[in-house]
């Protein structure tokens, strides 16, 4: 009778262990804010329209750099927004930073919000240097 105790204690102990992470991520505490991006003040428009750039642009980074490095093409011609159909240069520091400034001031205040590591300047560099 007295390790029925125990053993009740041990099974509650285990639940909790067991299903903290799901209940701690219903108590939030503060608030949070997306980060201020610096946007190209001199440019009209990016490459694809703002939403697939949103959700999609590493999708494309990535395809850029099997496109570059693997098969040798060099130019993409955008599909949506106010640039469809134009071609630009397959380039993160030559074309994305030209537009964005440097990886600071766009990428990384992004990235660090979502808390998503960024591997694409282990081989690039910052045009704007750090």
């Amino acid at each position: 009778m007295t390790d029925r105790r125990l053993i009740y204690f041990g099974i509650a102990a285990v639940v909790i262990v067991l299903t903290y992470p799901f209940w701690a991520g219903l108590v939030v505490t503060g608030t949070t804010t997306q980060p201020e991006l610096s946007l190209p003040a001199d440019a009209s428009a990016c490459i694809e329209d703002t939403d697939f750039m949103t959700a999609s642009h590493m999708v494309l980074l990535n395809q850029w750099r099997d496109d570059a490095v693997r098969e040798g093409v060099r130019e993409y011609v955008s599909q949506s927004g106010d640039m469809a159909g134009e071609t630009v240069t397959i380039s993160l520091t030559g074309t994305c930073l030209s537009c964005h400034g440097t990886k600071d001031d766009f990428c990384i205040r992004c990235h660090d919000y979502a808390n998503v590591s960024v591997t694409c300047w282990n081989c690039h560099l910052d045009p704007g240097g750090e």
